[in-house]
């Protein structure tokens, strides 16, 4: 069951900017934010030794 529903509005930065926005809003697990670079939406989240990974999703 999905609990709660949001809506935001995705605005286009690179990837050093989405980590800059991550932790200035103290998003502590995951941003969701659109990739100026690639043109596509990316996921950044904090990887448990500390460091940050990227998903870069294809529509299959």
């Amino acid at each position: 069951m999905i609990a709660r529903r949001k809506r935001f509005t995705l605005h286009p930065m690179d990837e050093m900017e989405a980590l800059e926005q991550m932790q200035l809003l103290g998003h502590e697990n995951f941003f969701v934010f659109y990739n100026a670079n690639t043109h596509s939406v990316n996921v950044l989240y904090k990887r448990r030794d500390g460091n940050y990974g990227l998903i870069e999703p294809d529509v299959g």
